[in-house]
């Protein structure tokens, strides 16, 4: 059985302190007034009430740099409510909470093209430390948030932390995860996507209402305006705003950031009775939560307004230890095989999907070429939709749970595809990679063979897949998965359906573990976290083990 222990692989290192906003305006106006950034403001747009409401961020963090994020809002669900004209903001960012050692600052102008949004690249830092940063227009000044630098490219760290987080459903229910999170000690947190959802207004929680579409009744999200007000609304959310500033983010998406089951430009919604959006169409609204979603992000790479293309895999690398890879499976995908009338299907589906892809052919091979060569000790591929090959009962007739069924939306509908990956870390010698994903509101813990029922062999990789913050997954289909995995999926070494959370994962040269945080209740704002599992692999030694 796995241990519930609160375990740890690295030795715990002092926590630095996420200095409250008021402290910092208390502390910025004994030490030099109203002034405090030293930057002139002369020519910044005149802001009277604070346009920091949806807080601050940082992501995608180099060596050297690291991105920060917030936007300006008047309204935050109404962007023109900040005015026609752009707004100057000041930055800095310090070496210490109190800001007593700026290393870098700056201005830059939020525009309301991009919905008053700011995204600074800063660079120029040292590798591997902490850094607190902030933002000022105006006399408005912001919360501050606390964010680290990646380890030297050469370097040989010890040991790295991060949290794993993904399908956070704002009608389903609260957030405590968010604020169990904020007190661990992580490097970095990874968002899988679903960090939005794109339903009508319909919730068991008054608080917790979706805002209203400019077209109800598609439960769907159409609008750019649909979109930044849906994104806005989930970043009011206190307990996700502690998590963005007290880490840096590394997030990709999934599908509810644009539609549920969407494949590249294949509308996969018949949106109340009508048929579905030609591609045309569905650029045009893919255009507009591309938009949004980059909007209110830390991420590196620009984003021109109103394109329906935005490259978001990417790849990081901390120190020799690890190399990161991270995948978008949704802009590049072939449609779902069958047309994907339902989640599930027949296995064959999947199996005999010889064209079928979910990164396509570009990505695939930027893929294989950061693979083959890396010279990290764990190689990480990071993405959205469960890798393992699982084999369901068969929920669409529980009279006849057998012959089970497959998840086409999963990579178990582009079986091919999964092959050629698997066998690629086999023949490549790729050393201990490790998949994470998430997508499914479960915990699923496998390892991965390219032949899943050939149990003697050796598994080629191990897969997590994280749980979620507060989507639903069906209670009914807990047990009978507990039941029917040892006999249909004995690869899945842990699977739990019952509890919501993150994944936390503690990295050493020797070996990988990571733990199943979960919460009691999404239905309170605060609720006792606990560890329900931690399973380990050892480098050069494929295989899970408890840990």
């Amino acid at each position: 059985m796995p241990s519930t222990s609160d375990s740890s692989s690295l030795p715990a290192r002092p926590r630095p302190p996420v200095v409250s906003r008021r402290g910092l305006l208390v502390g910025a106006a004994v030490v030099a007034g109203a002034q405090t950034l030293g930057i002139r403001t002369a020519h910044a747009e005149p802001v009277q009430r604070d346009p920091f409401k949806l807080g601050v961020a940082s992501g995608d963090p180099l060596p050297d740099g690291i991105v920060l994020w917030t936007r300006l809002v008047a309204d935050p669900y109404d962007a023109p409510s900040m005015g026609t004209r752009p707004v100057h903001v000041e930055w800095e960012i310090a070496a210490d909470p109190h800001f007593r050692r700026v290393v870098r600052r700056g201005v830059v102008a939020a525009n309301p093209a991009l919905a008053h949004s700011v995204h600074v690249d800063v660079r120029g830092l040292a590798p591997a430390r902490d850094y607190w940063y902030r933002f000022r227009t105006g006399r408005q000044l912001s919360p501050a948030g606390r964010t680290r630098t990646a380890p030297a490219r050469r370097s040989r760290p010890g040991g790295l932390r991060f949290g794993v987080v993904n399908c956070q459903d704002w009608q389903n229910g609260y957030w405590p995860a968010y604020t169990a999170l904020v007190e661990e000690d992580l490097d970095a947190v990874l968002h899988l996507g679903d960090y939005i959802y794109e339903y009508d207004p319909n919730s068991a929680y008054p608080d917790r209402m979706h805002t209203t579409p400019a077209t109800p009744g598609l439960d769907q999200l159409v609008t750019l305006a649909d979109y930044r007000a849906r994104h806005a609304q989930y970043k009011t959310d206190p307990a996700l705003q502690a998590a963005h500033a007290a880490f840096p983010w590394i997030v990709t998406w999934d599908d509810h950031e644009v539609e549920n089951n969407y494949a590249d430009l294949v509308d996969e919604i018949d949106d109340a009775g009508a048929r579905k959006q030609d591609p045309a169409t569905f650029a045009r609204q893919r255009a507009a939560a591309y938009q949004a979603y980059y909007e209110h992000m830390p991420l590196r790479q620009r984003l021109v307004p109103g394109s329906p293309d935005y490259r978001l895999y990417r790849r990081f690398d901390f120190g020799d230890l690890l190399r990161l890879n991270v995948l978008d499976t949704r802009q590049y995908r072939t449609d779902q095989p069958g047309g994907f009338p339902l989640d599930f299907g027949a296995v064959s589906a999947g199996t005999q999907n010889t064209s079928g892809t979910l990164t396509g052919d570009v990505q695939e091979k930027w893929l294989r070429r950061g693979l083959a060569d890396s010279g990290a000790r764990w190689n990480v591929i990071t993405q959205q939709v469960m890798m393992s090959q699982i084999r369901f009962p068969n929920f669409l007739d529980p009279t006849h749970p057998l012959p089970p069924i497959a998840n086409l939306d999963q990579w178990d509908g582009y079986d091919p595809a999964r092959t050629r990956l698997l066998r690629f870390l086999r023949d490549a010698r790729v050393a201990n990679p490790v998949v994470l994903a998430g997508d499914i509101h479960s915990s699923w813990f496998s390892d991965l063979r390219i032949d899943r029922d050939d149990l003697s062999s050796d598994p080629v990789a191990v897969e997590f897949t994280a749980t979620s913050v507060s989507s639903d997954f069906p209670i009914a289909f807990d047990a009978p998965l507990k039941a029917y995995n040892p006999v249909l999926n004995p690869h899945v070494r842990f699977f739990d359906g019952s509890r919501r959370g993150y994944l936390r994962l503690n990295i050493d040269r020797h070996q990988w573990i990571t733990d199943a945080r979960t919460v009691d209740s999404i239905a309170v704002r605060q609720s006792p976290v606990t560890t329900t599992a931690s399973w380990a692999v050892a480098a050069g030694e494929p295989g899970l083990k408890p840990a």
